[in-house]
């Protein structure tokens, strides 16, 4: 295949739209990401194939396997096009009434449609699921809806229409000045300008320049880039394109934890056929600008997300950080002015560059512009990947898009921002989504790890979580934060442990100030944020845990009695039923007995007691 032009992409474009809307074949796109991978999806896509051939319908049928949907509580899932009908929690059992029913008698299959977990109404249609119906897609615009392994459907919604545009319309300057008007702040965690970022790369001397990619995503319950890298691949070399451009840089590296390995396959996949068109390489698009990308693997170290750590790595060295200045859009990798965005930051450029800054701009807040990608995990009924319009309120996107709490429980906290974030209390769910309010209320943006929490949740044991997590993965570089962590961890290991004592809080808050004045970079300076928010709004558990030696939420085992109440048993039997140990005896309507003896104290019947009889 030779080098494409603009016009060639446009004809790439047309031909595949042709295909696309051809209503006489009904596309079955299933979702494969890695969370549908691990439910079943691929044993899934073979059985709906076989089932088609056998039914004789490979011309009125085709089977799309495309990246996550999004909505990966509900997996295995299918949308069914062109009417848009949502199948969730499929099985292989179910494909021979998918095609009977919905592609043969056009009817919808009712025990796969979705129903809502609060108005228990079904619902065919994704456009009308509350967890659809209120985001708004840029960078994950095509989600759910291409095949990330095929280029032409990439361009069929428009793909590489913005380096086009860059390449052969644009300066330098003229895309930075976009990109800056645009509003576009760093969605990997710091919220700096993209554009100003670019702008001091761009002035910066030097023949050799380097545009990387970030895509170490290491906070504990995110995948927003995992997700993006494996269902739009090419939006993220197409943004990589447009910001050579901008810089003169002819070199690129994505820099992807090898934990990623459909996330790597298919940007591996992407990058060779963005080549063999043309799109990467020399003097693309007819231009006089060439770059390419290589593919750099990390071991997983949760610091190689600091830019300094991961340029560092890079190079074949210890990820670790360095002082700055110098910066590294002066000096990066190997001494050289570099940039570094993460994935979903360059996944946006692509359509600022199309449809103009200003149209990115009026979406949002004052200081926080555009959208914003959120991985919703935790106790929440839906689970999953969702891009809202910053300025959303917290309880807007918990509650009408996550669905809520699960169990009739109600919610305690929001942990935004990743391990080095903050918990958020109910008082503040109306703080809109935007960079500035969120750090007001003690969290931060972060890369949009979000973890939603019951009144089940120990304020203190989440903190001490957070902190083994920062303190295990702390580089060792610099002794705040390597010594500083321990200590924390320490003092939180011992007030769950019931040996709290009444200078640990005092303690607490002067270590985590020593830290977050001290510390080299960004993961020491933030990691006491987990402590410092629970003491904000928690403090009476603290309390609690040194002073009474109790846990509120009964889940610091140390601090539990592991007795039933005689006066609140309900004699139910749930928690016998739910004792994988058998320490518990239980008869109908007699109160239930625990065996110490025989008690493990994994909690499992503190979690199914509904009436809070076990002390």
């Amino acid at each position: 295949m030779g080098k494409l032009t603009r016009e060639d992409i446009k004809k790439i474009k047309e031909k595949k739209l042709k295909e696309l809307h051809d209503a006489s074949v009904t596309k079955l796109l299933l979702c494969g990401g890695t969370g549908c991978h691990a439910t079943g999806s691929l044993k899934l896509k073979d059985a709906l194939q076989k089932e088609v051939i056998n039914k004789g319908l490979e011309k009125k049928v085709k089977i799309v396997e495309t990246g996550c949907n999004g909505f990966c509580a509900m997996g295995p899932l299918m949308l069914v096009y062109p009417e848009g009908v949502f199948y969730q929690k499929i099985s292989e059992k179910d494909v021979p009434e998918i095609i009977e029913e919905h592609i043969i008698n056009k009817k919808h299959v009712q025990k796969l449609l979705y129903v809502d977990p609060v108005t228990k109404k079904t619902i065919p249609y994704q456009k009308d699921i509350p967890f659809f119906s209120h985001q708004m897609t840029i960078a994950l615009r095509n989600k759910g809806l291409i095949d990330p392994e095929v280029i032409e459907d990439y361009i069929a919604q428009d793909g590489y229409m913005g380096a086009a545009k860059a390449l052969l319309d644009m300066t330098p300057e003229e895309i930075i000045h976009e990109v800056k008007s645009s509003g576009l702040r760093g969605r990997g965690g710091a919220g700096f300008s993209t554009g100003l970022k670019w702008e001091f790369a761009n002035k910066s001397k030097g023949e050799i320049k380097y545009v990387l990619c970030n895509a170490d995503e290491g906070d504990p319950g995110a995948f927003m880039d995992r997700s993006i890298l494996e269902a739009d691949p090419h939006a993220v070399i197409e943004g990589m394109i447009i910001a050579s451009k901008a810089i003169g840089a002819k070199q690129g590296y994505i820099y992807c934890r090898t934990e990623y390995p459909l996330a790597v396959s298919r940007l591996g996949i992407a990058i060779q056929q963005a080549k063999n068109y043309g799109l990467l390489g020399e003097k693309m698009f007819g231009s006089t600008h060439s770059f390419d990308i290589e593919i750099y693997q990390g071991a997983g170290a949760f610091v190689c997300g600091e830019e300094t750590a991961l340029m560092r790595s890079i190079e074949g060295k210890r990820g670790m950080p360095r002082p700055r200045p110098p910066f590294p859009a002066q000096k990066g990798l190997w001494d050289k002015p570099s940039i570094l965005n993460n994935v979903e930051t360059l996944s946006n450029v692509p359509q600022i560059i199309s449809k103009g800054g200003k149209w990115y701009s009026s979406l949002g807040t004052e200081t926080s512009k555009g959208t914003k990608v959120f991985a919703l995990s935790g106790d929440i009924n839906n689970i999953g990947l969702v891009e809202v319009p910053m300025g959303i309120s917290l309880k807007k996107m918990i509650f009408d898009i996550g669905g809520g709490i699960p169990n009739k429980k109600k919610f305690k906290a929001v942990q935004l921002g990743g391990p080095s974030g903050g918990c958020v209390p109910e008082k503040y769910l109306d703080t809109p989504v935007d960079y500035e309010a969120i750090a007001k209320v003690g969290a931060i943006m972060g890369s949009g790890g979000v973890i939603i929490m019951d009144e089940d949740t120990c304020m203190v044991d989440m903190a001490r979580f957070f902190m083994d997590f920062i303190q295990d993965e702390s580089c060792g570089k610099c002794t705040p934060c390597r010594e500083g962590t321990k200590r924390i961890l320490e003092i939180l290991n011992r007030i769950c442990d019931g040996q709290g004592e009444a200078d640990d809080i005092g303690k607490l808050e002067n270590l985590s100030a020593i830290i977050i004045n001290s510390a080299l970079c960004g993961l020491g300076q933030t990691g006491p944020n987990p402590v410092l928010s629970t003491l904000k709004y928690f403090k009476d558990e603290y309390y609690a845990h040194i002073y009474e030696k109790r846990c509120p939420a009964k889940r610091c085992a140390a601090l539990l009695k592991f007795e039933i109440d005689p006066n609140l048993c309900q004699k139910c039997g749930l928690c016998f039923k739910a004792c994988s140990a058998g320490a518990i005896t239980w008869k109908k309507k007699e109160v239930a007995v625990i065996d110490k003896s025989k008690c493990v104290k994994c909690l499992g019947c503190y979690s199914k007691c509904k009436f809070n009889a076990i002390l």
